[in-house]
Parts: C-alpha cells; sequence; structure tokens
C-alpha cells in the first residue's frame, strides 16, 4: 500500500512539473519575454550595409551610423539612421528618424539629400522598401505582443541556438502593419531573441523573407545581433547589416552614454546636428 501511494505521489508530481512546464512554454509568455530583453537605455554604433544580388555580388555597401534610445517611462524606443558614406554617392547624408509608439502606429521621417527636405513616412507606405533595402518600413518597427496571436510548435536548433519555434498571426489582417500572412520565428533559449525568422507573403502565403542573425555578442551585459542577413527568397536580393570593428578588434558600439535629445528631433535630420 505505502509503494503504491508513494507512485501515485511519484505521478502526480510528474504531471503537475510537465504542466508547469507546458505553462512556461506558451508562445505568447515566450514573446512576451521576447520584448521584455534587457534594453540599454542608449546605443550609438557605426555599422556596414551592403545591398547583395541575386548572384552574390554587392550592388552596394554603404557605412551607417545609429542613434537609439529606450524610453523607460512608456517602454517605447526610438532611432535616427546617417547614411555617412555610400558606393551610390546619391544617398549619403540620408536621415531617417522612428519613434515608436504604444497602441498606433509609430512615427517615421526620412531627410532625402536630392530634395533637401524631410518628410513624413505614412502608414500606408509601410510595406515598401527602407532606401532600397530588402527591409520594408514595417520592418523596421517593433511589434506589440497582441498585435499577433503566437503559437509554440515546438522546439529545434537552429543556427546552432536551442530554440523555441514560434508562428505568430495577425490579429487584424486589415491593418496597415500587418504586412504578412505569418511570421515563424526561432527564438534562443538562452537569450530570448529571435535567431532565425521567415515571413510569409499576405497574398499567395509563400514563403517571402528570411532574417538570419549570422552574429550574436553579449556586450556590456547585452545581447546584441551584430551581424544580420535578410534575404528576399521570392527575387533572391538580400541586405547584411554587421557592427563595424574598432582597429583594437572591439566592435563600433557605444551603450548606455546618454544620447542629447536634440538628436531624435526633425531639426537634425534636416540639419545633421
Amino acid at each position: 500500500m505505502k509503494k503504491t501511494l508513494l507512485k501515485k505521489a511519484a505521478v502526480a508530481a510528474l504531471v503537475m512539473t510537465s504542466a508547469c512546464a507546458a505553462f512556461a512554454e506558451d508562445g505568447r509568455s515566450i514573446i512576451q519575454k521576447v520584448l521584455d530583453v534587457k534594453k540599454p537605455d542608449f546605443n550609438h554604433s557605426m555599422v556596414k550595409m551592403d545591398l547583395i544580388e541575386k548572384n552574390g555580388s554587392v550592388e552596394e555597401s554603404r557605412i551607417i551610423e545609429e542613434f537609439g534610445r529606450h524610453n523607460k517611462n512608456t517602454d517605447t524606443s526610438d532611432l535616427v539612421i546617417i547614411f555617412k558614406n555610400s558606393t551610390n554617392k546619391s544617398n549619403i547624408n540620408i536621415r531617417f528618424l522612428q519613434m515608436e509608439n504604444k497602441g498606433k502606429d509609430d512615427d517615421k521621417w526620412i531627410y532625402m539629400p536630392a530634395l533637401r527636405t524631410t518628410r513624413r513616412v505614412n502608414s500606408s507606405e509601410g510595406d515598401k522598401s527602407f532606401t532600397g533595402t530588402d527591409a520594408s518600413y514595417d520592418d523596421m518597427a517593433t511589434r506589440e505582443l497582441d498585435d499577433d496571436t503566437h503559437e509554440l510548435l515546438g522546439e529545434e536548433t537552429k543556427n546552432g541556438f536551442d530554440c523555441w519555434k514560434i508562428k505568430s498571426i495577425p490579429t487584424d489582417k486589415t491593418m496597415p502593419k500587418a504586412q504578412y500572412k505569418y511570421r515563424l520565428q526561432w527564438i534562443d533559449k538562452k537569450t530570448y531573441v529571435p535567431v532565425y525568422a521567415e515571413m510569409y507573403d499576405k497574398k499567395s502565403g509563400e514563403l517571402e523573407k528570411v532574417l538570419t542573425v549570422e552574429k550574436l555578442e553579449n556586450i556590456n551585459g547585452y545581447d546584441i545581433p551584430t551581424s544580420n542577413l535578410l534575404t528576399n527568397v521570392q527575387t533572391g536580393h538580400a541586405t547584411r547589416i554587421a557592427a563595424l570593428q574598432n582597429k583594437d578588434g572591439k566592435y563600433a558600439i557605444i551603450l548606455d552614454k546618454q544620447i542629447p535629445d536634440s538628436v531624435f528631433t526633425q531639426n537634425f535630420l534636416n540639419t545633421g546636428k
């Protein structure tokens, strides 16, 4: 009798443990943890962007300066991008500002040197290419937790990472920012950073883009993708963004050093200072 009770207790404990594990691995809770990953208050970096043709040749190479800040009070992030140099000289000094909003589309502005003017990027332009890259304006924005439903499909090794595989489907497919029919994401269990993603065409349902994190580095306590490759599988074109390194081999990334508020303004886009 005593052994039977012990067996029943062990089985009950196993069932409870399995239930807790299943709950902990719920797709929505995993994506919440992805969104909650520790972010620096400020980041300033220099990166190289290569636009790559289907045959592997580099169509255009750009050097880009990025400024970012995280607003703790609103849990939103702002981004400024400056094209410092390019093999296509007409793109030098393009400047872009994105300010994240909760519950509505992000605010975006772009300065085009050829026109010498800054204009707002309308939400209806979300699926358009950002300056000829394979990323759309919407690809650059952070989706909120309830913009999608999140289903845990299982566990899988991807890019050498032990991952959760999650399917995210837009909750309202009529919204302009619901650019894709659905997305598959592979989330690294250790860091909660998405290390691979597939985006599926809204109309055909076919695979449209693949995002691969080629390098993930821990810098000053933050897990940062230092090399990313975004490929449009329908055209074969790709965009690689990789952090530059200094002469001593360290990444040209400065974290948690305050950046003036004036940088995150339309006036900065107009003047560059």
